[in-house]
């Protein structure tokens, strides 16, 4: 009689960045044990996630829920250390907010794989002088830059090279005259017109499926004009435009070995196609796709990340058949306090709840005015329809803020 095997126990993988958290959501969607290290530890991170690390660069031991906007290399480096212990650990993959760090952690040893881009990657879409070099050498169109500060500031940005979400964007006129050049980080780049675009992709053997195209949305918070604030999408978009970006984008990933999951920002009026930046890493706006084509990726796409990456294997020709035939349109928006308050049980619980709240914040967490609260995601049939259904869950959540706002205050509103 044949010996009963058990069966083979689900691999764990890890994700870290800012927020963790769709990055653990889609890793559980494909069946696997997630250990996730974030700043924020929020709720629906922990659900998904076996373990949760904090490596928030904060005073405190996070226990509360409460996160920081910057990444602590040494919790980081002490997290993943402890990891690398994990039987059947198959790696960790990097989100937003690891940009500074990537270059020092590729040096360090005793850390479990790294499933994204290596170094020399890394360095060729993200070190600024490098990029816009390949990118004129290619022939691909990019808003002017420079590396010194313009002798007319006016519509012209300052960014920070190792930057995320936005917040690394200032006015270039804000930049002191003293600061004539720049060190390496910092780039001047020209106010560009057009449509704040996207496109996720998925590198493979020195080519880039494109997975959709995505609307970006930024908003003002305190002194900083570029703050990413959520996206739209998948948008239909001309197949000529499609066709400049497939070329433009195969021909990078030839030049740089880029590899699983990846993003590019984009200015376009439909006809034009010029060049902001390339994120070397899964970007937010996996969830639009997840969310819009859940046939198309049923195992979620940090799945196909990880063929990507271990396996060198592309997604197949039926999922990006259904994926350009999305059976929804989805929009996500990070909703920032109005206001500093304090998250109650009951307030933490009706989002966690509401199938149309993510990143939901633990209780007892402070919440400064201007942070993020929690990102709102909807889906419908048409983009006219998800604009006005963010807008009204906002709304519902703002007024869920008012009505739940101390720990000791009843919630009127428990689900949406």
């Amino acid at each position: 009689m044949k010996a009963h095997r058990p069966p083979t126990p689900a691999p764990f993988v890890a994700v870290a960045g800012l927020s963790a958290r769709l990055l653990a959501q889609s890793a559980a969607r494909a069946g696997l044990h997630v250990a996730a290290l974030d700043t924020f530890g929020d709720r629906d991170t922990r659900e998904a996630a076996e373990l949760w690390f904090d490596i928030g660069a904060h005073d405190g031991d996070g226990s509360d829920g409460s996160g920081a906007l910057e990444i602590d290399r040494a919790r980081l480096v002490d997290a993943l250390t402890r990891l690398a212990r994990l039987p059947g650990l198959l790696g960790w993959v990097g989100g937003s907010g690891l940009e500074p760090l990537l270059a020092q952690l590729s040096r360090e040893s005793g850390l479990p794989r790294f499933l994204g881009n290596d170094a020399a990657a890394l360095a060729a879409v993200r070190e600024p002088r490098r990029f816009f070099a390949l990118l004129d050498a290619l022939g691909i169109a990019h808003p002017a830059v420079s590396f010194e500060r313009p002798e007319q500031p006016q519509d012209w940005l300052f960014k920070l090279a190792d930057g995320c979400g936005g917040t690394h964007i200032r006015a270039a006129a804000d930049v002191p005259v003293s600061a004539s050049s720049v060190c390496a980080p910092g780039y001047f780049q020209r106010v560009g017109h057009g449509r704040s675009l996207s496109t996720l992709f998925i590198a493979a053997r020195g080519r880039a499926y494109l997975l959709g195209f995505a609307e970006q949305l930024t908003c003002t918070v305190g002194t900083l004009r570029f703050v990413h604030a959520g996206s739209l999408g998948p948008l239909d978009v001309p197949p000529a435009l499609v066709a400049r970006v497939q070329d433009a984008l195969d021909a990078v990933c030839a030049h740089t070995g880029l590899v699983g999951l990846n993003s590019c920002d984009f200015l376009s009026d439909d006809d034009s196609f010029d060049v902001l930046e390339i994120n070397a890493r899964p970007s937010a706006t996996m969830t639009l796709y997840e969310t819009a084509s859940p046939d198309a990726w049923p195992a979620g796409l940090l799945a196909c990340h990880l063929d990507a990456c271990r396996h060198g294997h592309a997604p197949s020709a039926a999922s990006l058949a259904l994926a350009s035939r999305p059976r929804w349109r989805a929009g996500q928006r990070v909703l920032f306090a109005p206001a500093p308050f304090t998250v109650s049980t009951a307030f933490s619980d009706a989002c966690l709840h509401d199938p149309q709240c993510r990143d939901v914040p633990m209780p007892g967490a402070r919440i400064d005015a201007g942070q993020p609260v929690c990102t709102l995601l909807v889906r419908a049939a048409s983009l006219d329809a998800v604009r006005p259904a963010l807008d009204a869950q906002h709304a519902r959540v703002l007024q869920r803020i008012e009505t739940c706002e101390e720990p000791d205050h009843v919630c009127l509103h428990t689900h949406s």
